[in-house]
C-alpha cells in the first residue's frame, strides 16, 4: 500500500445506528405507499408507524421532498436491478433476445409493485421536484445504461451513427449532441431517438397495464406484451444498417 494512502476507518457505532434507522424509516415509508399510495406520504404518518415522534424523525430526513427522493432513487436503483438481472439471466429459451427478456424484467418489476412505479411514473407529487442531476437522476441512467447495451450492444458507433429512425430536425438533432455525455449522448442521435421511441413504446404498455387500462385481456397481458417487444426490438434493428452496409466491419 502506498505510503499516502490509508484504509478508511470503520463506521462509528453512532454512524451505524443511523444508517440503521433511516433504512427503517425508508422501508416504512415504503410499505405505507404501497398501503396507502404515494399522495398520502407524510413524515407524520412514517413515525406514527415506527413509534417515533416526528421531531425525531426530522434527525434522519429534514423534510419530507428529502424522503421522497430518497424514495424515487431507491425504486429507479431496485428497477434498474430487476431490469439487470433479468438481461443477465441464462434464458431458458435462448431464441429469446435480451432485449426482450430485459423489457419483461421491467414489465414484471412494475406489475409486481404498481405503487412503487406510480411514484416514479404516476401524477408528480405536489410541491415536490426532484433535486437536479441527484440521485434521481443517476438511478434512471444506470437504467437507460442497461437497455442501451441490450438494444444496441451488438452495433458499432459506425453502424449505430448511419440508423434512419426518420429524418431528425436540426433543431433536435442538435439537442441530442448536447445531452450530458454520461447520459444517452454516449449515442449517436439517430440511435438515441430511437432508444426513446422504443422505450417509449415499451413503458407505454407497462404503464397501460399497471393502471389497469388493459385488464380485458386477463391472464394474455404478458403474452402482449412479449410479442410486443419482439416487433419492436425487430423495426428498431432493421432500422440499423448491415455490417456491410457501411464498410466499418
Amino acid at each position: 500500500m502506498p505510503a499516502d494512502e490509508h484504509p478508511s476507518a470503520p463506521p462509528s457505532l453512532r454512524q451505524r445506528r443511523r444508517a440503521v434507522a433511516t433504512q427503517e424509516i425508508v422501508k416504512a415509508a415504503e410499505l405505507h405507499i404501497t398501503e396507502h399510495g404515494s399522495a398520502a406520504l407524510s413524515l407524520r404518518a412514517v413515525a406514527r408507524s415506527l413509534g417515533m415522534s416526528v421531531q425525531a424523525l426530522y434527525h434522519y430526513f429534514p423534510d419530507r421532498n428529502a424522503l421522497v427522493t430518497v424514495l424515487i432513487a431507491k425504486a429507479y436503483e431496485d428497477l434498474a436491478t430487476a431490469v439487470q438481472t433479468a438481461a443477465d439471466a441464462t434464458p431458458p429459451d435462448p431464441s429469446v433476445p435480451r432485449f426482450v427478456i430485459a423489457a419483461e424484467g421491467y414489465r414484471q418489476w412494475a406489475v409486481s409493485h404498481p405503487e412503487r412505479f406510480q411514484l416514479l411514473y404516476g401524477t408528480p407529487l405536489r410541491s415536490y421536484a426532484a433535486p437536479a442531476d441527484g440521485p434521481t437522476t443517476r438511478a434512471m441512467r444506470q437504467m437507460s445504461a442497461v437497455f442501451q447495451r441490450v438494444l444496441f450492444g451488438d452495433f458499432t458507433p459506425e453502424r449505430l451513427a448511419a440508423a434512419d429512425p426518420l429524418t431528425l430536425s436540426p433543431p433536435f438533432r442538435a439537442h441530442l449532441e448536447q445531452l450530458s455525455p454520461d447520459g444517452l449522448a454516449a449515442l449517436p442521435p439517430q440511435a438515441t431517438a430511437l432508444l426513446l421511441s422504443g422505450w417509449g413504446h415499451m413503458h407505454g404498455l407497462v404503464v397501460l397495464e399497471v393502471f389497469g387500462h388493459t385488464s380485458f385481456l386477463g391472464d394474455h397481458q404478458a403474452e402482449i406484451f412479449h410479442l410486443a417487444m419482439r416487433d419492436l426490438l425487430t423495426d428498431i434493428h432493421r432500422r440499423i444498417p448491415a455490417a456491410d452496409a457501411d464498410g466499418s466491419e
